[in-house]
């Protein structure tokens, strides 16, 4: 099995007719993702690579039954365009967009999580399971399918990560990106509660970064409701404080966030802490 998305998972592309949105369109269509649908506002009854194209999401909703919407509109609209897909009905909405503004997500998660919406970013590559869904920006050659749930703030750890698991043949059932942002959808906690469920899926992956304190969060629910194995890994253990480390949400302030409490918190909950990424393949296996 997997979470969120499977090979009934029907897509809407938001923004399709765009540079990253058109050449993603493609990808995900040619990993096997029904993308049953695109939407660019202007546009509707025009068709890219056998993708009809809708001016609204409720109207591809309508007739394509989508139920999972991809966002690849630029910052300044991306809230508006999670609110459409939101409103429209979409259980499942993953944006990728970078540099949305905080203030735009504060607006919009109370209404997203009103609506039942699961949202998934911005600023993430997307989500993954291994032979039958990719929404995003991942490359799907470096996955497959097993029973290891994996879930990240860094796109390119994902990576780095997944062809460590894949190459010791340690496979994935769902592999889930969520973004960088001080401010964002499913966190550690929704996500560890969703493979803890998930009969397939026999232990986790945690990657995290510093700043914030959804480490520890997730900590403290791992140590309460987790009964599968877990292995983390904590990103910019010699970032200095104060100085934002690529994502925006990776930055140290008043001594909190930093990687040292955060692999304290897991330590403390019985999860093992890689040193590095090239250990976790070897710690998952001697837990599995």
């Amino acid at each position: 099995m997997s979470i969120l998305v499977n090979k009934n998972t029907r897509l809407v592309v938001q923004g399709i007719t765009g540079r990253d949105g058109a050449f993603h369109a493609q990808k995900m269509k040619a990993y096997g993702t029904q993308v049953v649908a695109g939407v660019s506002p202007g546009k509707g009854g025009q068709v890219f690579e056998g993708i009809p194209i809708f001016n609204t999401v409720r109207e591809a909703r309508e007739a394509t039954g989508a139920n999972a919407s991809v966002i690849f509109v630029p910052a300044p609209f991306a809230a508006d365009a999670i609110l459409e897909a939101s409103f429209a009905g979409v259980e499942l909405v993953v944006t990728i967009t970078e540099g949305v503004p905080v203030r735009d997500m504060i607006r919009v998660m109370p209404l997203a999580r009103q609506n039942g919406t699961r949202l998934i970013g911005p600023n993430c590559p997307g989500l993954i399971t291994p032979g039958e869904c990719l929404i995003g920006i991942l490359p799907g050659n470096i996955f497959k399918q097993g029973p290891v749930g994996l879930m990240s703030r860094s796109g390119t750890l994902t990576y780095e990560v997944v062809n460590m698991l894949t190459e010791n043949n340690l496979g994935q059932t769902t592999c889930i990106g969520i973004g960088g942002d001080p401010v964002a959808g499913l966190y550690y906690r929704d996500l560890l509660q969703m493979f803890e469920e998930d009969p397939e899926t026999k232990g986790v992956v945690l990657i995290g970064e510093i700043g914030g304190d959804a480490e520890e969060q997730a900590a403290r629910f791992i140590k309460e409701n987790l009964t599968k194995p877990v292995v983390a890994f904590i990103a910019g253990q010699t970032a200095p404080p104060g100085k934002r480390m690529g994502h925006a949400g990776a930055i140290i302030s008043s001594g909190s966030g930093t990687a040292e409490e955060k692999i304290k918190a897991f330590n403390a909950a019985g999860v093992p802490v890689a040193g590095e990424p090239s250990q976790i393949p070897g710690l998952l296996r001697s837990l599995l």
